[in-house]
C-alpha cells in the first residue's frame, strides 16, 4: 500500500515542504499531501523535491471561510489550480456546503470547534463522493479535557463512517517534519482509541488515491510525479 500524510507546510506550517517529504521518506511514506490553506500557500517545486527525495509532492489547498458563500467563492478560484481541494469545515453549515460539492475532495477537522456530523451528511457524502477525515492531531498532541472531547467526536465519526461507509481520510495533521508519525505509529493509535489496523491503512492510502484520480481528470499530460509529457514523448 503507499501511504500518504495531509501535512501544512511553512508558511502554514513550521517546516519547509522539502523538510517535510525528507522525513516523510524516511518514515515510509510514498508521499506528501501539502495542503497549506489558502491564506498561507507555499512555494514549492513538487518535480525537484521527487527528484531528489522520491517522495510525491501533491498540490493542494484546504479552503478555510466564515461561511458557505465565501467557501463557494474559493472553490470555484482554486479547484482547477489544484489537485486536492480540502474544506476545513467544523460548523454544521460548512460541513453540509462540502459534502454537498462534486468540487470538494475532503471535508477536514468535520468535528472542529464543536461540530457536527449526522446521518443526513454522511448520506450526503456518499453521494457526492466526499472524503471525511480522522483528524488524529489532538489525539496526539493535546491533553485533558480536548483530548477527551477529541476522543469522543472521533468515536462518534468512526460510527457514523462505518455505519454508511463513507468514504474517508487519516492524517495526523502536522505542521512540522517533528509531528509527522510514521503509518505504523497510526496504526497503533487508531488500534488504541477503537480503529483496526486495516482502517488506519485505508485512510492514509486514500490521499493517494484521490491525487491518482484527480491527476488523470486534471491533464491528458499527467505521466507521474513530477512528470509531465512533453514535445519529446509526442514525437517519439
Amino acid at each position: 500500500m503507499s501511504f500518504y500524510e495531509g501535512v501544512h507546510a511553512h508558511p502554514d506550517g513550521d517546516s519547509t515542504v522539502a523538510r517535510m517529504a525528507t522525513t516523510a521518506s524516511e518514515y515510509d511514506f510514498s508521499g506528501i499531501v501539502v495542503r497549506n490553506h489558502s491564506d498561507a500557500t507555499a512555494d514549492y517545486d513538487p518535480a525537484e523535491i521527487f527528484a531528489e527525495y522520491d517522495t510525491d509532492v501533491v498540490d493542494a489547498i484546504e479552503v478555510r471561510a466564515d461561511n458557505p458563500q465565501e467557501a463557494s467563492g474559493h472553490v470555484g478560484n482554486y479547484r482547477p489550480k489544484y489537485t486536492v481541494l480540502a474544506i476545513h469545515g467544523g460548523t454544521k453549515k460548512l460541513n453540509r456546503f462540502a459534502v454537498e460539492s462534486d468540487h470538494v475532495d475532503v471535508l477536514a477537522h468535520p468535528m472542529a470547534d464543536r461540530g457536527d456530523f449526522n446521518h443526513v451528511l454522511a448520506k450526503a457524502a456518499v453521494e457526492h463522493d466526499v472524503r471525511v477525515e480522522f483528524n488524529f492531531s489532538k489525539v496526539l498532541r493535546a491533553d485533558g479535557g480536548p483530548r477527551v472531547q477529541a476522543l469522543s467526536d472521533l468515536r462518534k465519526l468512526r460510527e457514523i463512517v462505518e455505519h454508511y461507509d463513507v468514504p474517508y481520510v487519516v492524517s495526523a495533521d502536522p505542521e512540522s517534519h517533528l509531528q509527522l508519525r510514521a503509518p505504523r505509529e497510526l496504526i497503533a493509535v487508531g488500534e488504541t482509541i477503537g480503529f483496526d489496523a486495516d482502517q488506519i491503512r485505508e485512510g492514509l492510502t486514500e490521499w493517494g488515491r484521490i491525487a491518482e484520480r484527480n491527476r488523470e481528470r486534471l491533464s491528458d499530460e499527467f505521466i507521474a510525479p513530477g512528470v509531465k509529457r512533453g514535445r519529446y514523448e509526442e514525437d517519439a
